[in-house]
C-alpha cells in the first residue's frame, strides 16, 4: 500500500523582508506603549516602584493597611512588569539581529534581578506572623480579602520551609543545582560534533534538526534506519557521561526533598501546586491499561507503509502525500467557525484577537522561530507565528489561539494577582482548540487524502503529547526511585528501564532497536525539568474529558458543559489547578479523564482505518 504515499513536496514558502510584510500580518506594538521614550519613562517609573517596595520591608507587622499596601505595590509592579519587558522582547523577537533592541531587553532582565532582590523579605517577614492574624484582618478588610487565596497558600507551604540558617544553607546550594544541566547542554549542543551520513539522497549532516526531518520526510527506510542508528551513536559514546549527569539530577532532587520534610521527590515537585502524588500514579497506571489504540495504530502503519519491521524511526513519516496550501486568510474564517460550540461570545472575542494587531503572522530574516502566545496584561495577548500555508501551521495558529483565548479570558475576569495560570491548566484550552479545529476541517474535508492527514495530524498528536510524555513521566519516576532506595544509577540500569518501557507502552506492534536502549539520554526535560513532562499528558486529558462532554452531551447538557470550561479559562490562577479543573468537571485523581485520551484515539484511528481502506 504505499503507493498511498506518492505525492510532490510542497515548495518552501519564499521569505520576505519584514517591510514586504503587509501590516495587517504584522503585531502593533504600540498598543503597549505609543514609542520608545514612552517605554524609557515607563522603565524609570518600574524601577522607583522597585526601591519604594525594598522600603517597605520591616512593616508589614504594623497592620491590615500596611500589608495592603504592600500588596498592591507588587501587583502595579507586576502590571507594568509585563509591559516594560514584552515591549522590549516582541520588538527583539521580529529580528533578533538587532543589537540595540537587545541591548534594552537586556536592561530589563537586569531590572527583574533588581526587584527579585528588592522583594525576597516579603514571604519570610509575613510568615512571622500568625496565620489567624492575617486571616482576621483579611476579614475586617475586604480589599485585603482579594489577596486571601494567595496569602493562604503561602502559609500551606510554611511546613516545608526551614529556619533562616536552614534556609540560607539551601540557597548556598542552589547555586550548583543547574549544574547538572549545564553540563548536559555543553555534553549534547555545544561539545557534540554532529556526523556527517550517506543516504540515497545525497550526504547529510545530522543535526537534531536534520534526524528528526530525516524521520519525518525521508520515505527511504533504509535512510531512516542510518540516520537513527548514527544519531544514537552519539549519545552512546558518552553514554556513561550522560548516566552520570543524571544521577546528579537525581540526587539533587532527593537532597532538597529531604531537607525540606518531603517523603519522595515526586511529593516535592507537585506540592506547590497542592497536586497529589496519586494524580501522577494514576495517569501512568490507567496509561499503561490504555495502550491498545496505540498499538494498533502503529500496526496500520507498518501495513499501510508496506515494510516488513516496523521501528521507532518508522512512527512519523507521513502515510500519504497531500500538498495542500492552507492560506492564512482563509484558516482565519475556518477557525472561528470551529469554536461555534463555545458560544457566540467567544467567537466574537477570537474575530477580535484575529482582526490584525495582535498576530506576527509570517517569517521575516532575523526573526525568532517557533510559535507563542505573549500574555500582556493591561493590554491583550500577542501572537508571535512563522505561518508557511501547511498543516502543522493551521494547528499551530489553532494551538496559539487556545493559549490567547485563556489570556483574554482570564485577564479580563481576575484581578493581577490571579491573572496567571499555571502550567498544569495551560495545556487544556490549547489542546481543545485543536481538537475542536480538527473536527471542523474533517467536517468540511471532501478530499480522501486530506482526511487521512488530519487523522494522522491528530493520532501523532495524541501519541506524541499524550502517550510519549506518560512514558517519559514513568521513566522518570522509577529513575528516582532508585535514588530514594539507595540503589545504583548505572548506563546499563537507566537503559533498561527506557527499554522496558518501550515494550510495556509498544508491545510487539514496534521492533525495537537495542540502541533505543539509549533514547533517555537524548531527552533534554529529564536533565532541565524533572517532573514537569507529566503535566502536558494530564492537560491532554483534561481537555479530552471536556471536549467529550461538550460533543458527546446532550443538547440539553451541552450549555452546561461549555459554561463549566469557560469559567475554567475565566479563573486563571484563583484556585489550586486540581480544583479549578474538578469545577470544569475534570477529576484527575480518577481515572475517568485518561479513559477520555484512549476513547478519543480509538476512534480516531477507527476513522482512519476506514479512510485508509476507502482508498
Amino acid at each position: 500500500m504505499d503507493q498511498l504515499a506518492s505525492a510532490d513536496p510542497l515548495v518552501a514558502t519564499p521569505l520576505r523582508d519584514r517591510d514586504a510584510i503587509a501590516q495587517r500580518f504584522k503585531w502593533s506594538l504600540t498598543d503597549i506603549f505609543p514609542d520608545w521614550r514612552a517605554w524609557q519613562a515607563a522603565y524609570e517609573t518600574l524601577n522607583t516602584k522597585i526601591a519604594s517596595y525594598a522600603a517597605l520591608q520591616g512593616t508589614l507587622a504594623q497592620g491590615p493597611e500596611r500589608l495592603l499596601t504592600a500588596l498592591k505595590l507588587s501587583d502595579d509592579i507586576g502590571q507594568l512588569t509585563y509591559k516594560v519587558w514584552y515591549f522590549a522582547s516582541l520588538w527583539y523577537d521580529q529580528d533578533q539581529r538587532d543589537n540595540q533592541i537587545n541591548a534594552r531587553r537586556q536592561e530589563v532582565q537586569i531590572l527583574f534581578a533588581k526587584e527579585n532582590q528588592a522583594s525576597a523579605w516579603f514571604n519570610p517577614e509575613l510568615l512571622q506572623i500568625p496565620l489567624a492574624t492575617i486571616q482576621a484582618w483579611m476579614a475586617a478588610h475586604p480589599a485585603l480579602g482579594v489577596y486571601r487565596f494567595a496569602l493562604e497558600d503561602l502559609y500551606r507551604q510554611q511546613e516545608h520551609v526551614l529556619d533562616d540558617k536552614g534556609e540560607h544553607l539551601l540557597s548556598l546550594s542552589s547555586r550548583f543545582s543547574s549544574t547538572p544541566n549545564d553540563a548536559y547542554s555543553a555534553l549534547s549542543t555545544a561539545d557534540i560534533t554532529y556526523p556527517t551520513v550517506r543516504l540515497s539522497t545525497g550526504d547529510a549532516t545530522l543535526t537534531y534538526g536534520q534526524y528528526r526531518a530525516i524521520l519525518a520526510t525521508n520515505r527511504n527506510q533504509a535512510d531512516r534506519a542510518t540516520a537513527f542508528r548514527e544519531f544514537h551513536k552519539l549519545y552512546g559514546s558518552s553514554v556513561n557521561t550522560y548516566a552520570s549527569l543524571y544521577n546528579a539530577v537525581l540526587q539533587r532532587d532527593l537532597f532538597f526533598a529531604e531537607s525540606r520534610g518531603y517523603k519522595t521527590t515526586l511529593e516535592a515537585a507537585l506540592h506547590g501546586n497542592n497536586i497529589p502524588t496519586a494524580v501522577v500514579e494514576n495517569l501512568i497506571e490507567t496509561t499503561k491499561a490504555g495502550t491498545d489504540p496505540l498499538r494498533r495504530y502503529h500496526r496500520l502503519r507498518k501495513r499501510v507503509l508496506g515494510v516488513d519491521t516496523y521501528h521507532a524511526y518508522d512512527t512519523t513519516i507521513a502515510l500519504v502525500g497531500f500538498d495542500r496550501r492552507y492560506q492564512y486568510e482563509d484558516v482565519l474564517d475556518w477557525l472561528t467557525a470551529s469554536v461555534a460550540p463555545l458560544g457566540a461570545e467567544y467567537q466574537n472575542q477570537m474575530r477580535q484577537a484575529l482582526a490584525g494587531g495582535w498576530i506576527d503572522v509570517y517569517e521575516n530574516p532575523g526573526k525568532r522561530s517557533g510559535a507563542y502566545s505573549a500574555p500582556v496584561y493591561g493590554v491583550h495577548p500577542y501572537m508571535l507565528l512563522n505561518y508557511n500555508d501547511t498543516l502543522d501551521a493551521v494547528f499551530t495558529l489553532a494551538h496559539e489561539m487556545g493559549h490567547s483565548m485563556h489570556t483574554l479570558l482570564s485577564h479580563d475576569h481576575q484581578p493581577f494577582v490571579y491573572a496567571g495560570y499555571t502550567i498544569f491548566v495551560a495545556e487544556v484550552p490549547s489542546t481543545l482548540s485543536e481538537a475542536l479545529f480538527l473536527e471542523y476541517m474533517l467536517a468540511h474535508a471532501s478530499d480522501q487524502r486530506e482526511r487521512v492527514v488530519l487523522l494522522q495530524h491528530a493520532i501523532d498528536g495524541i501519541a506524541s503529547t499524550f502517550y510519549t510524555q506518560v512514558m517519559f513521566a514513568d521513566f522518570e519516576l522509577q529513575a528516582h526511585r532508585l535514588a530514594e532506595e539507595g540503589r545504583p544509577v548505572t548506563a546499563d540500569g537507566l537503559g533498561e528501564i527506557y527499554f522496558n518501557l518501550l515494550k510495556a507502552y509498544h508491545g510487539d506492534a514496534l521492533d525495537n532497536d537495542e540502541l533505543a536502549r539509549l533514547t533517555w539520554a537524548r531527552i533534554p526535560h529529564f536533565f532541565s525539568t524533572p517532573y514537569y513532562v507529566y503535566q502536558y499528558a494530564t492537560c491532554f486529558a483534561s481537555s479530552a474529558q471536556i471536549m467529550k462532554q461538550i460533543s458527546g452531551a446532550s443538547a440539553g447538557e451541552r450549555p452546561a458543559a461549555v459554561d463549566r470550561y469557560l469559567t475554567l479559562l475565566k479563573s486563571g490562577g484563583s484556585d489550586h489547578p486540581m480544583a479549578l479543573l474538578l469545577r470544569a468537571g475534570v477529576d484527575l485523581g480518577r481515572p475517568e479523564p485518561v479513559r477520555a485520551v484512549v476513547e478519543q484515539m480509538e476512534t480516531l484511528v477507527s476513522r482512519l482505518e476506514q479512510e485508509i481502506n476507502a482508498l
